[in-house]
């Protein structure tokens, strides 16, 4: 148990020297020093700077893909899982600030020499759980046809300009301000006319009288 504690601190004190100085400048005796742990108990749990960002990466990578599939899972219509995924991107970009800094803007120039496999097994992870709502919406013609790295890229991509502008701050303006806005983007890029539709009935039967 304090193993685990203390590699969770090292991991929360990395994430904030990143944050706070930029992953360059970061240094293994600043992590230890914030961390309050030695420079042993650093090197027991990780082999190097870069394998320390590795894994905070890893992790900010599986909270952030949990939380689109758990939206996702939670609509099985074509439009509902787009506005789903797409607000759980952006809500979860402002509520995580720091990780989310460090995942969309620092994190490739940092990477232990296994980061990227690991990174592309999450990723193949993440594509196949969320295939149980996009497969089914793909094959009765309410989704459009196309990989699923396609697929995610135009549902995700128009809210993470904004979010990516945000987090560097080159744009004061939180992307949740947009979101409506952000969602119809993406409904209209990926789901079909009979996708919308029946998003559109079902919003009707639902609406009081």
């Amino acid at each position: 148990m304090a193993r685990d504690s203390t590699r969770e601190r090292i991991l929360a004190a990395a994430l904030a020297e990143f944050d706070e100085k930029g992953y360059e400048a970061a240094t293994v005796a600043a992590i230890c020093a914030r961390a309050g742990a030695s420079n042993g108990s650093f090197f027991h749990a990780f082999r190097s700077k870069e394998d320390v960002a590795g894994a905070v990466f890893l992790s900010a990578l599986g909270a952030y893909h949990e939380a689109l599939t758990a939206a996702a899972a939670k609509n099985a219509s074509a439009a509902g899982g787009v506005a789903a995924l797409v607000a759980a991107h952006v809500r979860w970009v402002t509520k995580n600030r720091p990780k989310s800094r460090f995942m969309f803007l620092h994190a490739p120039n940092a990477g232990a020499p296994d980061f990227r496999a690991k990174q592309a097994a999450a990723n193949e992870r993440f594509r196949a759980r969320l295939s149980a709502w996009y497969g089914p919406n793909v094959e009765r013609g309410a989704l459009r046809a196309v990989p699923p790295e396609v697929l995610i890229s135009q549902i995700i991509g128009p809210a993470q300009m904004f979010c990516r502008a945000w987090l560097s701050g080159r744009s004061p303006e939180r992307p949740d301000a947009h979101l409506p806005s952000l969602i119809a983007c993406a409904i209209r890029a990926v789901v079909s006319a009979g996708g919308t539709a029946g998003a559109r009935t079902r919003r009707a039967t639902s609406a009081p009288p």
